[in-house]
């Protein structure tokens, strides 16, 4: 047993454990990362599916990820190499759709707004309006308000092709249920930041490669300990540390980052900080369900994301061209994001609702090679706790809940929805904080 001064425990390797890692062993920390899975990342991770290897769900990067990409830099995952960097194109099968044009980010939505000719004039010019009087209240609203109750004003048309997929893709929460001021802030730092902050990321390689597999070797070729399958049993406050308690022993350590997720970290806060584990209990959660399908005689999409038209009868609101992607060829990856009542139908009946949703949207057009009948399965995966439920006035828990001890995640105080970003920004100020301390 070492002493507690020599070291640091991160109690998780998803990609908040991994970025508070890498911060603490790069200030000359020791750092012991603890995981109960046998491998990092978290829920953005890949997992083989027979000879496949697939993502735990189809994640999407945008611009203004400036942490997320500083950290895969310093741990020599190259973003410009394992990132498929486009302008922000949000279109259907059918052509229709808004697409940003490269510049700076204020005429570049203006352009694409008025360029987006399927939509009526009057409708792009209320939407640069309401746009406008966004800006001009600094993004900020009521916290009570709703994203749909924010938008009563915009026509039906724009709620429908641009807010709602947007506001499911950024919050995984509907819009009638979903934080207006969390979607303003995602709005300001994208659409409106500098320039390319809105460009969409798509990974050409399993999230793997992204962050999880080149973060941990770094941390290990400079001594970090990664200990995968251990789950923390309890942890002891001592008067100089703290003594973390696993199923494969105990280790004293000076500080701890917890960066599991909040159920596990209220469990194990329960005695140290109630208050704190009781915030932590009450988030609710918002499930993600993919679908991955192999079309035979499939040729390339011209995007290699398609937003679809999603309702109480279609499920999907995005679809992924893999084989473009640099994955597996004539694949496809659907995306239910806000899945919870397609869970409730089960993942035979989603499916089934998924197939009748292409086969309309895509059937009737053939430069897409659609013939329902010869479309395989793959896989079907549902992430039941995705993300949190993203709501209005969200209590969400602190950082902070004790001296010796920061909480990381994407669930923890902050502007943002559950998002690859903000469980990265989190670690870094977790690991931050906890040496300032």
């Amino acid at each position: 047993m070492s002493t507690p001064a020599a070291r640091v425990a991160v109690i998780g390797a998803g990609w908040a454990g991994l970025a508070a890692a890498v911060e603490l062993c790069a200030a000359g920390r020791q750092v012991l990362l603890l995981d109960m899975a046998h491998q990092p990342g978290g829920r953005a991770r890949s997992l083989a599916q027979g000879d496949l290897l697939l993502d735990n769900g189809q994640h999407v990067l945008i611009g203004a990820y400036r942490d997320t990409l500083a950290l895969m830099r310093r741990v020599g995952a190259s973003p410009e190499r394992l990132l498929r960097r486009s302008p922000l194109t949000l279109r259907y099968p059918d052509g229709s759709g808004l697409v940003l044009p490269p510049g700076p980010a204020l005429p570049s939505f203006a352009r694409g707004v008025l360029g987006w000719h399927t939509l009526p004039w009057r409708d792009r010019v209320a939407l640069l309006l309401q746009a406008s009087r966004w800006g001009l209240q600094g993004f900020q609203c009521d916290p009570s308000l709703t994203v749909q109750a924010l938008c009563r004003g915009l026509p039906a048309s724009v709620m429908l092709a641009l807010i709602e997929p947007l506001c499911v893709a950024a919050l995984n929460t509907p819009a009638d249920q979903a934080s207006a001021q969390v979607l303003l802030t995602v709005l300001k730092d994208a659409l409106f930041g500098p320039r390319g902050s809105a460009d969409l990321l798509l990974p050409t390689a399993p999230l793997r490669a992204l962050l999880p597999d080149p973060a941990l070797a770094w941390l290990q070729q400079r001594g970090a300990e990664w200990r995968p399958g251990a789950r923390v049993q309890q942890l002891h406050r001592l008067a100089d540390g703290w003594r973390v308690q696993t199923d494969q022993g105990q280790d004293d350590v000076q500080g701890v980052v917890l960066a599991c997720s909040a159920i596990e970290a209220s469990r194990l806060l329960a005695s140290h900080a109630p208050d704190w584990a009781a915030t932590a209990q009450a988030l609710r959660y918002e499930p993600i369900v993919t679908v991955w399908l192999r079309n035979p005689t499939h040729r390339a999409w011209p995007e290699p994301m398609l937003a679809l038209q999603a309702d109480a009868q279609a499920p999907a609101q995005f679809g992924f061209d893999l084989g473009a992607l640099g994955g597996p060829a004539n694949t496809l990856a659907l995306v239910i994001s806000g899945a919870a009542p397609w869970v409730a139908q089960g993942l035979p009946a989603t499916v089934a609702a998924v197939r009748r949703q292409l086969a309309q949207a895509l059937g009737s057009r053939p430069e897409f090679h659609w013939a329902d009948a010869q479309i395989e399965l793959l896989a079907t995966r549902a992430e039941k706790r995705a993300t949190f439920a993203c709501t209005p006035a969200l209590q969400r828990p602190s950082a902070n809940p004790m001296p010796g001890l920061r909480v990381a995640g994407d669930h923890v105080a902050g502007p943002y929805p559950a998002t690859l970003e903000g469980a990265v920004r989190s670690g870094l100020a977790a690991a931050r904080a906890l040496m300032a301390s």
